[in-house]
């Protein structure tokens, strides 16, 4: 129930008089019964507050006015405080928050926030961020502004019709060369040689590089098994292995030579960490991303190319289809959900599939496995039946 009230109010001023007004005072309850009221010096007023509120009731839209004052870092913070999030999730969640969002938007009062704070926050991002980062980054801002829609904390996310930079499609993906890797693998610390040959050589994801223990490594069958990562937390020196990054990422990987062979040249200059991981750093702790970017970024600016070390994954992928691989088999070797990821990631690399299936029907019609069985070439056209 909806109501405006006019009520007498009365004040002492500075000069010690007691003076007086009317004001009206509107007040209604939500749909929890909770009563909510404000007052206004004019009814009309009143009345358009009233029918803001209600409206928004009505339609669903409604959010209760103190909530909204609450900041949005302050918002963030209890949101992701109750969220069951994989520990990559929760890592990478944190560090958009606290590195990228907070800095700009994290003591504003979330019923403030507007669509263009948010564009010009994207924009700012799109100085010095690739697309898909910024594109991550944007997602994080939007599922916690959503989050506070749902909790009734703001009618309204700012987060529509923002306009995000454009990510090259996949099929622009073009894998960097032999050349580059051993270019890279020359010019690198010598600590992380091997590990641009493992990551060549198999395709293991960046985290599940990091979290490789002597233990998963198989001299004697050739393999390696992945079945956990390294993750750290974004604030803080704790480091701690967590399940990969799916299911379908637990997979044993078969390894070739030149691989095993880095992998026992590595351990026999630098031994192992503590933990039994391959890879540490040069003081014997386990082995951070921004200490292997470090390390990458000199190299690179050295080769002369741009690549970063998630290219190793797709140099492997570009090998396995070279040899034959099918996307089905690739599939399990990178450790993707589905085939269909695998497709649209790397499906333009197999070639001109148009003129292979011709060549395969043409082969079979044609072909002398026809003629070898004593019988002669299929006809495309039936005879004319005279």
């Amino acid at each position: 129930m909806a109501s405006i009230r006019k009520r007498s109010v009365s004040w002492t001023n500075s000069n010690g008089r007691v003076r007086g007004a009317s004001r009206y005072e509107a007040h209604f309850r939500d749909r929890a019964g909770q009563q909510h009221r404000r007052m206004f010096a004019l009814k009309k007023e009143a009345q358009q507050w009233l029918d803001e509120q209600t409206a928004g009731l009505v339609v669903g839209q409604w959010a209760d006015p103190q909530a909204g004052k609450e900041s949005l870092a302050a918002f963030a913070e209890r949101w992701r405080q109750r969220q069951v999030h994989a520990p990559t999730t929760e890592a990478a969640f944190e560090t958009s928050l606290r590195n990228h969002i907070y800095p700009v938007l994290g003591p504003v009062r979330l019923d403030s926030i507007t669509s263009a704070d948010v564009q010009r926050l994207v924009k700012q991002w799109s100085l010095t961020a690739a697309p898909s980062t910024v594109r991550q980054r944007y997602t994080v801002l939007s599922i916690v502004l959503r989050a506070a829609v749902r909790e009734r904390v703001i009618a309204v996310t700012p987060c529509e019709r923002i306009k995000l930079p454009k990510v090259a499609p996949a099929s622009s993906l073009v894998p960097i060369s032999t050349a580059t890797v051993l270019a890279l693998r020359g010019e690198i610390a010598a600590r992380y040689s091997a590990l641009i040959t493992v990551g060549a050589g198999t395709g293991m994801r960046r985290g599940e590089l990091l979290g490789l223990t002597l233990d998963r490594v198989s001299f004697d069958f050739a393999t390696i098994r992945v079945d956990r990562q390294l993750v750290r937390a974004s604030v803080g020196d704790e480091v701690r292995f967590a399940s990969p990054k799916t299911d379908a990422s637990v997979r044993t990987i078969p390894v070739a030579d030149v691989v095993l062979d880095a992998i026992r040249a590595h351990l026999e200059t630098f031994g192992t960490h503590s933990s039994g991981l391959v890879f540490s750093s040069a003081i014997g702790t386990p082995l951070r991303t921004s200490t292997l970017w470090t390390a990458w970024r000199a190299a690179a600016r050295r080769v002369g190319t741009t690549a970063t070390p998630h290219d190793l994954r797709h140099y492997y992928a570009s090998l396995q289809i070279q040899g034959g691989t099918s996307i089905k088999a690739l599939q399990a070797l990178l450790g993707h959900k589905s085939a269909v990821e695998t497709w649209d990631t790397y499906g333009h690399l197999m070639g001109d599939e148009d003129t292979r299936s011709r060549t395969v029907v043409q082969s079979a019609f044609e072909g002398p496995a026809v003629r070898g069985v004593g019988t002669e070439p299929i006809p495309l056209r039936p005879p004319n039946p005279r």
